[in-house]
This record gives C-alpha cells, structure tokens and sequence, in this order.
C-alpha cells in the first residue's frame, strides 16, 4: 500500500486489529495482542479452492441477507493487485440532502390514541411538532420525538427480522403482519422462529416466530419434508428447525433442544407435534416412532382442556427427550411432565371444560364400560356441569376416546390397566357427587351413603366406612397421642377435593411412566438426543393467581437461558469476523430471578415459610412480602393481598388470594392411608408414590396439623427443584428456539390485533431478541453483496477494485462514523439505521441519474426526431420532381402526337363534307394556290338547313322513344306484380280440387246413410235425421261455392281487359314509328 492511503486506513478503527491489506503489511495497533490472523480479499471478490466469489445470485435483490465466505477457505485467499490509494475529499455534496427531501415525504411510524401504530409521511417540521399525513387521508400534528423511523420498502416482508435496518416495535409488528397476509406465517428473529397461528390448517433462524393462522394453509405433508431435507426450500418453518437440530447433533455430536413456548391459544401443541413428525420422518425405520407420535393423543385427553382462549389448551408442561442410535434412527424417548392443572378437575370457569377425558369417556364408552363403571352423562356430574359447556364445536368426543384407547394400545397398556384407568377416572366424577350432611350444631358433617359414595368405594376397591371416615374425620398425632377432629362441612369438601385431585394427578404421573417404559431406550441409547419442550408462556391476566407466578417464574429462567444463549452467538459471530466485541453490553434478569430464588428472603422462601404457619392467611403472605422484598428493585408492595413482580416482559401484579392452600396441597394422611388399603393395584400404586416423593419431613405446625405425611415438600419447592433440573439439562444441549403468537383473541383467520400480538412479542422474549439485536450490531453485510449495491456511487477506477476495498472507500466517502460499523474478515457490521442512511442516498442517487437519463435520452430522441424530418422532406421533394418529370414527359408526348394527328384533319374534314353532301354541285368549289378547298356560300347555307332538318328528326326519335319506354315499363311492372294468367289458372285449380273433395265426401256419407236405412250396415243413429243435416250442409256449402266462383271469374276478366286495352294514341304511334323504320335506309 502507498504511503499516501495509509493516514486514511489508520483512521478506520471499526476495522479489525488484524486486517492486512492487498499487497501490505498489517496494521500495527498498540492495542492489539497475540498472534493475529492476516486475511487478503482479491480483487472482484474470485476466491480459489471453490470458495464463494462475488454475490449469490439468488440473492441479489436482498443485500440483507446473512450469508458469508466461510472462515475455512481464508487462508485460500489469494491476493492478486495493490489498491489503489482513495484519494482524499471534504466534498458534502452526498449529504446536501434538502432538495431531494422537500420532494420525498418520509415515512415514519406515529401511534394512534387506540395504541395501534400507523405509517404515515411526514408532510412537513416546525420546532418540535411535525405534520403527518395517515394513508387513510387524515392529518395529524405530532411531537416529532414520538415518531418512530420506517424501513425502506425493499425490506417489506422479509423472512429474518434482523435484517430491518430499523429495529423497533412498529417495524416487528408490520413485518409479521405483512407476512401473515400472505399465509407466510413462520419469520426469523436471529436465532428465534416466531410461528403465528393461522387458525386454519397450514402448510408449514434460529429463533422461529410462527403465528397462529386459525386456517388451513398448504405448509406441510411429504413433499414439503421432502424439500426441507434437501434443504432446497430455505424459508422459515418448523421443519427447518428439526432439520437443523438433527444435522447439529450428527455433525458435532452434541445433543439438541427445541423450546417451543407462548400463550394459550399460540399453536405450541400442534408446533412441537409436527416438529415431531419431521423427526419421525427422518429418522424412522426403527417402529418406534409411531409409539412416539402416539402418546400426543393420550397427552392430550389426560392434559388438555377447553379454556375461555384456547379450546385444546394445554395445561401442563412437557419435555419429550427423542433419543437416536448410531445410525440414526430413532431408538426411544422419554417424556417429563412439569405443573399439571390439578384444580381444573374439581372447578372450571363458566364456558371452560375439565379435561377431555371426562367427556370423552362419558360419549364414547362402550355399553359393557358404561355399566362397570356406572356411567351416565357428562351433566350429571357435579365436576363437570359447574361450567356449564360439555362440547367443543368441530369435536367428536366418541371418536377421541377410540383414538386414545388404540393409543394406549400402541404403547403396551394392557387392557386391564386401561380398564383401571377408566375405574379411577369415573371415580373422580362420582367423587365430586358425594354430598354432606350437617350433624350437630358445629357444623360437623359426613357424607350421605348414597349412589355416589358407594360408587367410589367400589370403583376404588376400599370400604364404604372407611371412606366415610376418611372424608368426615382428621387423625392428629400431638407426640405420642392421637386425636380425632371431626371436619366442618367446608373442611370436609376440602378433603373431598383434595382426594380428588390427587387421584387425578397421580393416575396422569402413573400414565406417563407407563409410557415411558413402553418407549424405553435401553441398550440401544448412544447419548444423542433431540428434546421438545412444549411449556407455557408468559401470563399476565386481570387477576393472577399461584399458577401465573409459577408459570412466571419458571419463564424468566428460561428466559435467562435464552438470553445467555443469544449472547453466545452473537460473541461467536463477532469472533468468528474479528468484531470488538466487548463494546456490546447485553442486560441480563438475574435481578428478577433473584427476587425469586434468595434464601432466605426471596419470593418462593417466603410463599415457604408462611405456608408451615398454621394461621397463616393470604394477606398475612402478602404483607410479609412487602416487608422483607420492598428494596429489591423488581418488586412493589400495592395494597392489600397484591403485589407487583417487574419481570423480563412487563409487570405483573399477582393477587395472593388461594397462594398458601395451593402452595401447601395437602392431602391428609387418612386419605393415603385410605387409598393404600384398596384392592385394586391403582391405587396402591398412587399412595406408594405419595410416600417415596416424600423426601424431608417437615417440623414445626405443618406437621402438627397432619399433612406432613402426605406432603414433605410444597408444590413452588417441588417445582423449582424440577425447573432446575430442566435448566441443566438444556444447558447440556444446543438449544432452537420457536415462539408461538396467537394473532388475535376469536380465533379467526385474516384477523391480526397489534397490541395483543405486540404483548406476546414481549411476553415471549422475541423484542427481547431485537433489543439484544439491536444493542450489538443487527445489520449485516458480505462485502461482495454491499460493494455491488452500493459501488456505483464511487469513482470507476475505485469501484472496479476488490469488494473489500471498495466497500472501506463507500464506507469513507460517506463519513459514516467508525462506531456505527465494523468491518470484518467476510462482513460489513452496522448499528440500528445505518443501511437505512445509505440505502436513502443510493435511492436518492439513483433518482437522479434516472432524471439525467431521462433528459439526456429525451434530447436525444428530439435530435434524432428533426434530423428524420430533414430526411423525410428530402425524399419528398425527390420523389415529387421525380413524378412532376414523368408526368411533363408524358403530357410531351401526347403533345406530339396531337400535333400529327391535326396535320391530318382537314384531309379528313372534306372527306366528310363529301359523303353528307353528295348531291352538291363541286362547280362552286376551287382550289387556292397552297391547294385549300374553297367553298361558296350558297353550298354553306343550304348545308346548314339541312343540319337543322335532321336535328329536329333527332328531337322526334328521342320522344318516341321515351314514350315506348314508359310502356315497356308498364308490362314489366304488371309482370312482376300481377302474373294474371298463372293467378287465374292456379285459383280455378284450387276451386276444381276442392269442388272434388266436397264430392267425394257428400257422395260416401250418403252412400253410408242409404245402407243404414236399408239395414245392410248396422248404426246407432237415425238415417232420416242425419240425411237432413247433410242436405243441408251440402246447400250451404253450394251456395258459398258459387260465390267465391262468381267472384273468381269477375276478377279473371278484369284483368284479361287490361292485358288487352291499350291508348288509340299510342297504337298510332306505335304504327308511325315502325312504319318509318322499315322505310329507312342506313
């Protein structure tokens, strides 16, 4: 490099420490330390040993793309030509952008009172307000600081949400709206797949962002697998990511994770099933896929209900852990269950279901069952009609149940397993039927022995008495004595509530081991594995309540993670291309987690602590809280029972209301004991595992009250220690992450709502991933792709250098400052708005070359337009001499020939006279001396009566013959119009044939008559009467007849006399004229 460029390059200090130039040395920087890795581009961008040269063409409209040379071909890089120094320049005409902004109005984004953002142009700025104007034709004035900047058209539905120049809310939000118009309902979000639901049938980065269609779109099916494991379809989809994570855990032999998270109603069920497919489609054969795919049916009868959002909510957690073998293949998978519901089975809202179990069972169970299990309708179970709503439109609960018995099937649950299963399952309905009665004045109650109790006992395998027992009295131990509590009517719902759900709950933890035995590994495990968390997302309700704060609680870990993660690639990606990246400062939760986790003053110690109290009430908690966490920034103390958590996503005001009863859920050991003495195997098996899961007893009031022994360890306690256990498991895997929005609220396709779609963006960590995005450096750009869009603004003999050097000289030419970008070894790094500024000058650059072509080509086509005319005048007035010069020659010629022709005419004159005047004497005639013949007058004039003569013959030819033309006339028309002679003929033939016919009939209907009267024919009539009427019809047929001939015949002789009449005058003439054209001789 010369001397004179190096000042210039010096002064780039975005660029890395390590960069050599072509044909120099490396820069020296005093900060840099270690080995340092020197990179040369050629020129034009050619790279050998088949690596990537110049610009992807497929990409060419899209410079925003992320594709890179790869870092394993740099030392393949060759370097050919010095470049050529850039010359130095203050010239701002780049940036003299007035004229061309007065006549551009700026888009921007401005947020309507509604909280909805609108795009508008900026019609003009005054101080501190700006008009704008809305695309609906209204105009608002606006603080100018409140609007947000727009990205330029190019970047309309791009499939990667970091490849917007501008990075905000409003951005995101249009992006994916834009998207989903066009059923395109997976986008990219750096390493996040955001999917929304459709609400219809979809065909179906790292993070996918997949909303929620709530119709059918053709995403999905063989041929669309097919595609996405030839990896020749390239957009966002749920296969993608399945496809990346299997080819990861080959390649580096690292097992995988795919998150899949949102909000009730999102599409994460039917996301992680066809993520699940595409596994099971690459990696069958073994058999056991299908077992894997069919545990989908039984998680969902047992887990998922109808809720007010969502009509196959989801109401557990889940992580499906899919294991392969070494080749390939699925070889088995394990399946972990995290905070299943356990108060939908005993109390659901108004219009919301329990689990589909209930109903399914109830519609589709077999008469035989039916009678076993003494069932009856879904409505007459106190569980189940408390909502009020036993159908989901579209569903088939008869159908369901006969898939989840094939289901339990296929995953080897025998049928008498299954039948205990159903056993457990009515007896949780008749349960919720077992009513109180009220038996001494301290409301102390027991149950009524009725169908319902005897049901359960039978159902259950236990005594009747026992559980009376159980259910309407306490056994408390004070050291060593034991008393007997009678319960009060509520305590004794409570216990009946409680004995049932915990049935549930444990019949839902036996059916998953149940299941994982089928699916067991065994000796085929290799440790790689792909795992499928379906959890929920973040909740943030009117009222939020114990299940929210977990729920909460255990997505802000997991966002945590997320954050961590992205953090990594993002330092990967800066290393790998040489970025400083120590300059980006990534916020992290550790504040809210603290909150949460702290010993001993934190969220879930504190919930802990207040649950062993046995007069510990809900605002006691509450009031606890705000007295040991009022100085963590996180929390605020509000009044009464609530208190508000800051977390990741926005606050969150919980109400502390149900928190202890929920935290503790006990159940008495009565109950234990009482279903430890059953005789079915169930619940046995339930009761054993009430006791193995108590780890550490608890010492203090929880135990004097006599749920010790049925719960050691508190739900929030139980929970943490299972998302703990599910954090490090993650963070042994490469993680993929895919966010399920919901687009709007009625689940109705077409339909997208922007605040609810911006509160999920948040909620799931998806802005969280543009903020991260946008605190480092978003934007990036190979340098081949950046220096063919934007190398036409430079010099040419700049612009033909190496991609590399030409896109330093764009870089310089436009002052883009050192910290708003990065350079390097294979990409251009920007902040936020940088492409936007030089995309604005390219656009503004190309629109004025465009209006100098436009002129130059307009004077072009008006020069070439005049000289065309000069041409076209030209070969007119050619042509036109060239015609008047044919046309003179001919006019010559017929001149000429005239000429001799009169040489002949009085030759031809006297020869004339001679023939028309033969008896005129030629004595009057002589001959002058030039030979002329002279005439006298007496000849002239007697010559000149004659011509008068036979003109006045002439005149009376003519009027005789128009006259004989107008008779000629006359015939001709009576001809055509008349023809009297065939008329006649044809009206007399007319009358004789029918004068024939009228005699034949006559002659036979008399001859018939005649017979009949003289008995040779036989008739039913009377031969004098019917002669009669015929004689008189033949009279008044005759005397018609003779009228129409008389009139015939009067008309034929009208015309016989005109044919033969005719004018004296005319005959006369007639004779005249022939008369003297005989006698004339010619």
């Amino acid at each position: 490099m010369s001397e004179k460029a190096k000042p210039f390059v010096q002064s780039l200090k975005s660029m890395p420490a390590d960069y050599r130039f072509l044909g120099s040395s490396p820069l020296e920087d005093s900060s840099s330390s270690g080995s340092s890795v020197p990179v040369t581009i050629p020129r034009n961008g050619h790279l050998k040993n088949g690596a990537v040269g110049g610009v992807d063409s497929a990409n060419d409209d899209s410079p925003y793309g992320l594709q890179s040379i790869s870092n394993g071909d740099e030392s393949s890089l060759v370097d050919e030509d010095p470049i050529v120094p850039l010359p130095e320049s203050n010239d701002r005409r780049w940036s003299d952008t007035s004229v061309y902004a007065r006549k551009k109005a700026l888009q921007f984004w401005v947020q309507l009172p509604n909280g909805n953002w609108e795009l508008g142009k900026v019609l003009s700025t005054s101080g501190e307000e700006s008009v704008i104007k809305l695309p609906e034709g209204n105009v608002l004035k606006v603080i100018s600081e409140t609007l947000v900047p727009a990205n330029p058209d190019i970047l309309d539905g791009v499939d990667d949400l970091m490849q917007l120049s501008y990075l905000n809310e409003p951005s995101v939000l249009y992006n994916l709206e834009y998207r989903y118009n066009q059923d395109m309902i997976y986008t990219k979000a750096g390493p996040v797949l955001v999917a929304v639901n459709p609400f219809k049938e979809t065909k179906a980065g790292p993070v996918l962002v997949a909303v929620n269609p709530f119709k059918e779109v053709p995403l999905y099916g063989d041929s669309n697998i097919e595609a996405y494991r030839k990896r020749s379809n390239q957009s966002p989809h749920v296969y993608a990511i399945a496809d990346t994570a299997i080819r990861e855990m080959i390649r580096d032999e690292v097992n995988q994770s795919i998150i899949i998270s949102g909000e009730s109603g999102a599409g994460k069920t039917e996301t992680a099933k066809i993520a699940m497919q595409y596994l099971a489609s690459l990696g069958g054969g073994s058999g056991i896929e299908n077992e894997i795919l069919k545990t989908n049916p039984i998680l969902e009868a047992f887990g998922n209900a109808k809720t007010l959002r969502n009509d196959n909510s989801s109401r557990f957690g889940k992580l499906i852990e899919i294991h392969f073998s070494e080749t390939r293949k699925i070889s088995g998978a394990k399946i972990q269950t995290f905070l299943l519901e356990k108060s939908r089975v005993v109390q659901c809202a108004e219009g919301e279901r329990s689990y589909h179990i209930f109903y399914q069972l109830c519609a589709g169970a077999s008469p035989a069952l039916r009678e076993k299990l003494n069932l009856t309708s879904a409505k007459e179970y106190n569980y189940l009609r408390q909502s009020n709503c036993y159908s989901i439109k579209g569903v088939d609960d008869a159908e369901r149940f006969q898939a989840v018995q094939e289901a339990l099937d296929i995953v080897h649950v025998s049928k008498d397993d299954q039948e205990s299963v159903f056993a457990m399952l009515a007896a949780v309905l008749w349960l919720g039927n077992v009513s109180f009665s009220i038996i001494d004045n301290e409301n102390h109650a027991e149950p009524e022995s009725d169908e319902s109790l005897s049901t359960v006992a039978r159902l259950i395998g236990c005594n009747i008495n026992d559980l009376k027992l159980a259910l309407s009295k306490r056994n408390i131990k004070v050291r060593n004595e034991t008393f007997v509590q009678k319960l009060t009517l509520s305590q004794a719902i409570d216990a009946r509530d409680a004995l049932a759900k915990s049935i549930y709950a444990c019949l839902f933890d036996w059916l998953v081991e149940q299941i994982n035995k089928s699916l067991a590994v065994g000796k085929r495990r290799t440790g790689r594995s792909i795992s499928i968390l379906d959890i929920y997302g973040f909740e943030s309700f009117n009222k939020n309540s114990f299940e929210q704060f977990c729920i909460n609680y255990a997505n802000e870990r997991l966002q945590q993670h997320f954050n961590r993660h992205l953090f990594k690639l993002e330092q990967e990606e800066y290393i790998k291309d040489g970025i400083d990246w120590t300059r980006v400062d990534f916020e992290d939760n550790q504040t809210c987690l603290r909150l949460f986790e702290k010993k001993p003053l934190g969220l879930l110690s504190l919930l802990d602590e207040e649950s062993t109290f046995p007069n510990g009430t809900d605002l006691t908690l509450a009031n606890k809280l705000k007295e040991h966490l009022s100085d963590n920034s996180c929390f605020r103390g509000d009044r009464g029972k609530t208190f508000t958590v800051a977390h990741y996503a926005g606050e969150v005001t919980y109400e502390t209301t149900g928190f202890l009863e929920k935290n503790r859920d006990l159940l008495h050991s009565d109950s234990i004991k009482l279903l430890s003495s059953c005789s079915r195997h169930l619940p046995q098996a339930f009761a054993s595992s009430m006791l193995v899961h108590s780890e550490k007893p608890v010492v203090g009031p929880l135990h004097k009250a006599g749920g010790a022994d049925s719960q050691r360890l508190s739900v929030a306690t139980k929970f943490k220690g299972q998302l703990f256990e599910l954090m490090q498991r993650l963070g042994k895997t490469t993680p993929h992450f895919i966010r399920c929005i919901k687009p709007n609220s009625v689940q109705s396709p077409g339909l997208y709502e922007q605040e609810l779609v911006l509160q999920q963006l948040r909620c799931c960590g998806v802005l969280e991933v543009v903020r991260i995005s946008r605190s480092g450096f978003p934007t990036r750009m190979s340098h081949q792709k950046f220096a063919l869009r934007y190398g036409f603004l430079l010099l040419e003999s700049i612009a033909a250098k190496d991609p590399l050097s030409v896109s330093v000289a764009i870089l310089h030419q436009f002052n883009i400052l050192p910290e708003m970008y990065q350079v390097g070894y294979t990409k251009l790094f920007f902040r936020t708005g940088q492409i936007g500024v030089l995309e604005d000058t390219r656009n503004r650059t190309l629109h004025g070359i465009l209006r100098l072509q436009s002129c130059f080509r307009g004077h072009q086509a008006r020069s070439r337009l005049r000289e065309f005319k000069r041409g076209i005048t030209a070969l007119q007035s050619f042509i036109r001499g060239e015609k008047i010069r044919k046309d003179y020659t001919e006019l010559l010629r017929r001149h000429r020939a005239c000429s001799a022709i009169q040489s002949y005419v009085k030759t031809i004159r006297g020869e004339l006279v001679r023939r028309c005047g033969g008896d005129i004497k030629y004595g009057g005639t002589k001959r002058n001396e030039s030979g002329e013949v002279l005439v006298q007058a007496s000849v002239l004039s007697e010559l000149q009566r004659r011509v008068l003569r036979t003109e006045a013959a002439l005149r009376e030819k003519e009027e005789e013959n128009d006259i004989l033309r107008q008779r000629l006339q006359q015939y001709d028309n009576r001809w055509t119009t008349g023809r009297s002679g065939s008329v006649g003929l044809s009206v007399i033939s007319r009358l004789a044939e029918e004068f024939g016919q009228r005699a034949q009939v006559f002659g036979d209907d008399t001859k018939f008559l005649m017979e009949v009267k003289s008995g040779k024919v036989e008739a039913n009539l009377s031969p004098e009467r019917e002669l009669r009427r015929l004689k008189q019809m033949f009279e008044t047929w005759k005397k018609d007849y003779g009228g129409r001939l008389r009139e015939t015949k009067t008309i034929l002789s009208r015309l016989g006399n005109e044919e033969t009449g005719g004018s004296p005058l005319v005959e006369r003439v007639k004779t005249k004229w022939w008369g003297r054209l005989r006698s004339t001789r010619f």
